[in-house]
């Protein structure tokens, strides 16, 4: 269950901050000790190395851990670890790769066809267009599998014949020594690449690599209420599998850009409004400018003092699930003192403090301050 998960930081002993390598670095010191080699009959040791390779697997992927951090456990369909939906995964092969360059003696990594890399796209959008939810032409690079050979890497109306190296399997054996003894790995084969098959000719459009580099060209509907650091999987766009498998996926992630009027904090945006003094002190109605283009009103009270906050309830942001939920605006008032004012407003000023018994001291003349400096005292 997700709930007995340990924490994948505190699974490898580092930082929620930490590098690619950090986590490379702790993975391999902590592997080493509890690798099953190590401690032969050692189910708790088993268990701890399972737990550990888990942990790295989602880790040291950059999307595994950026859904890992938004969404804990829950972001994979099995509750994390290798094989799940939400993560993906290719078990122990990234294990015995890191260590070893290959895949384990078992053979859980063999040279037949493998799925695409998943991709990463930033999308950047305005505050008005997340409210409201655009349609978005994206284009990005990826590498497709070849449509001339479909995959294959070699030329159309050729028939290959079995690689004799590998007998057809895509794979050979090796023996590495290590620091856990003599470990053979079974590796792909350098002649045919894992194909098992060997062509006489190659095919010209992708040179027999089986795919070739494209510019995609996708029309991305944004929800609205989409918010800064969403994700949304595109299933199959990522780059194409090799030897016929399939391909990965595309994750688009939202940037929401800075607005210069609003704050947005979940569903709820705020928002200052200047109001000058007269309207603070005798009260108005003012209209209040929303991010969805319509103005909502607040009634200011008398004596309401610089601030002061009122809420517009539905003037938010839509929720990304329930485009008809919305949150709420927030404005507070800030009173503008003006920096000029004529003579006439000056008086009515003046007169005003006069009628509230606020007393104002007249400016000082030049010799009034010199007489004061040598008194020692205002007369």
């Amino acid at each position: 269950m997700v709930a007995d998960k340990r924490d994948y930081y505190e699974v490898l002993g580092v930082e929620r901050s930490a590098t690619l390598e950090e986590v490379k670095r702790a993975y391999r010191q902590m592997a080493r000790k509890h690798h099953p080699d190590v401690n032969p009959d050692d189910k708790a040791a088993e268990e701890k190395f399972k737990e550990i390779a888990e942990a790295y697997e989602i880790l040291s992927d950059e999307q595994k851990r950026a859904a890992y951090d938004r969404y804990g456990h829950s972001a994979s369909g099995n509750g994390g670890g290798s094989g799940g939906e939400g993560f993906g995964g290719s078990g122990f092969g990234d294990i015995f790769d890191l260590f070893f360059g290959g895949a384990a003696g078992g053979g859980a990594r063999r040279g037949g066809p493998q799925r695409g890399n998943d991709l990463r796209y930033n999308l950047e959008v305005s505050l008005e267009e997340a409210y409201t939810g655009i349609e978005k032409e994206i284009r990005f690079p990826r590498v497709e599998t070849c449509e001339t050979c479909r995959g294959t890497g070699g030329k159309p109306g050729t028939s290959p014949t079995t690689c004799v190296q590998c007998a057809g399997q895509g794979q050979v054996r090796q023996t590495q020594s290590t620091f856990l003894g003599q470990i053979q790995t079974v590796v792909t084969c350098p002649r045919c690449s894992g194909r098992g098959k060997i062509y006489p000719e190659t095919c010209e459009t992708c040179k027999g690599a089986g795919r070739e580099r494209k510019t995609k060209v996708l029309n991305l509907t944004v929800p609205p209420g989409v918010d800064d650091g969403m994700q949304m999987p595109i299933r199959d766009e990522g780059e194409g599998g090799t030897l016929g498998g399939p391909a990965g996926d595309l994750y688009v992630f939202f940037q929401v850009k800075e607005h210069n009027k609003f704050q947005r904090q979940g569903r709820d945006l705020f928002a200052e409004i200047p109001i000058s003094f007269t309207q603070a002190a005798l009260g108005d109605d003012i209209s209040v400018p929303a991010v969805n283009g319509e103005n909502g009103e607040i009634k200011v009270p008398e004596g309401t003092q610089t601030g002061t906050t009122f809420r517009l309830r539905g003037f938010g942001m839509p929720d990304v699930r329930n485009a008809a939920v919305k949150g709420d605006l927030h404005a507070t008032v800030r009173v503008v003192v003006p920096t000029k004012l004529t003579e006439d407003e000056k008086k009515a000023l003046r007169e005003f403090a006069n009628l509230r018994g606020e007393k104002r001291e007249e400016p000082k003349g030049f010799f009034d301050r010199i007489k004061e400096a040598f008194t020692g005292h205002d007369e």
